[in-house]
Formats: C-alpha cells, structure tokens, sequence
C-alpha cells in the first residue's frame, strides 16, 4: 500500500514566524504601501519603478530569511507521506527546508516574467528587477506574482491535486482569499482535515475540519502525532 497522500496548503502565517509580514498585519497597508499602489495591474501600468521598488525590497527580505520550524516540520512529513504543497505564498522558504512537491499559486518573488507573454518565466539571480530588464521578446520584465484582480493560473491543477488528497491540512490562513479559499472545498468531503491558525475562526460549515489554534510550528507538533496515529 502506498503512502497517504497529504495537501498541505499554505499562507502568510506558514511564514510568519520566519519574519515575513503580510499586508494585514497592518490594516491593508503592505510594510506602509497602498495595495492598489503597488500589487494590481492598473498599478503597474501608473507606476512600474514604484512597482518594481516594492518587490525588489520584499525580495531582499526573503532572500534573508530563513526557513522556520513549521517549514521543516512540514518537509519532514516527507519521510512517511506523500506530501504536496500548495502555497499561497511567494517565498521560497518551503523549497529551502526541504519540501520536494511544491506548487505557488501567487507566484514566485525569486521568478520575471514577460509583460508580452506570462508564459515566458526566468529566474532572478539578484535582489533587484530593473526598468529596462527584458525578455527575450525585447518587453519589459516585471515580477511573476499573480496580482490582485488577475487569474489565479495553477488554480485548476491545484483544485486536481486536492481532489486526490487523503488528509488535507491548511496552515496560517484564515481561508478569506478568494479563489485559494475555495480549496478546501475541493477536498473529498470524508477525508480528515486540519486547520492551524492561531486566530479565532467559526469554519462548522466544513465538513470533518478539525481546528487547531496555534502558530504553525506549535500546531504542527501537535497534528504531526495524530497523523502517524492516522497512518
């Protein structure tokens, strides 16, 4: 019999203990920016240096973080599960401790993508993404995150993996953001499924959702014992 197969699906507090802050920490206000300043598509058509500013000061907070206990807990899964991750967020953190099935449903911070083609994806080799850096169709390159008011593209491989899971686990979001939030949804309603947040949710909606408060590492301690007890 093969391993059990576990989605484990991320957000913002996945990373919060590694230092990253998200834009509701603070009310709206991503590190004293304006979403609509700096993470949609009429922002980059208004302001593309500020745009390219923004990200290039989140891309040098994360290249200087580290991977937190949560993240290695979860790559450590590994040894005894099959484990994909599905991650809302747009670090690398899950990929450096260690996690081998990675998908990002935002985008990734360390990743340009044409303004031509989105297709058309490179890797960052610097902090820094500059007015005038191409692609090789001669456009402007700009960061590969899915902004407010776009597509979601790996929305529906995500919804494929999460139909096939046999425990489904979400960590550090609060399942407010929309289309990610909808996962869950996708899960096989019988499976097990576990919540790790340390705010105060009502999800009684959900079907066999067990809800653990606590940050991401102190949450995942305590599920990572029942699922042995599971396997």
């Amino acid at each position: 019999m093969g391993k059990k197969k576990i989605v484990v699906f991320s957000g913002a507090g996945m990373s919060a203990e590694s230092g990253i802050k998200t834009f509701r920490d603070s009310g709206g206000l991503w590190e004293q920016y304006n979403i609509e300043e700096v993470a949609t598509p009429n922002a980059w058509k208004k302001n593309p240096s500020l745009v390219l500013d923004f990200y290039n000061q989140r891309r040098k907070q994360i290249l200087h973080a580290k991977p937190n206990e949560a993240h290695y807990l979860v790559a450590d899964l590994q040894n005894d599960f099959d484990i994909q991750v599905i991650t809302q967020n747009i670090d690398d953190l899950h990929e450096r401790a260690g996690s081998q099935k990675v998908l990002h449903l935002h985008g990734e911070i360390l990743k340009s993508q044409s303004t031509a083609n989105a297709s058309l994806t490179y890797p960052i080799h610097t902090e820094e993404l500059k007015m005038g850096d191409t692609c090789e169709l001669g456009s402007q390159l700009r960061p590969h995150i899915v902004w407010f008011g776009e597509a979601v593209p790996e929305m529906a491989t995500a919804s494929r993996v999460v139909e096939q899971a046999d425990i489904f686990i979400t960590i550090g979001t609060s399942l407010n953001v929309y289309p990610a939030a909808n996962l869950i949804h996708e899960a096989p309603q019988h499976i097990a499924k576990y919540l790790i947040d340390p705010g105060n949710f009502n999800l009684d909606y959900i079907k066999n959702l067990n809800f653990i408060q606590a940050t991401a590492s102190e949450g995942l301690k305590i599920l990572r014992q029942k699922l042995y007890e599971l396997a």
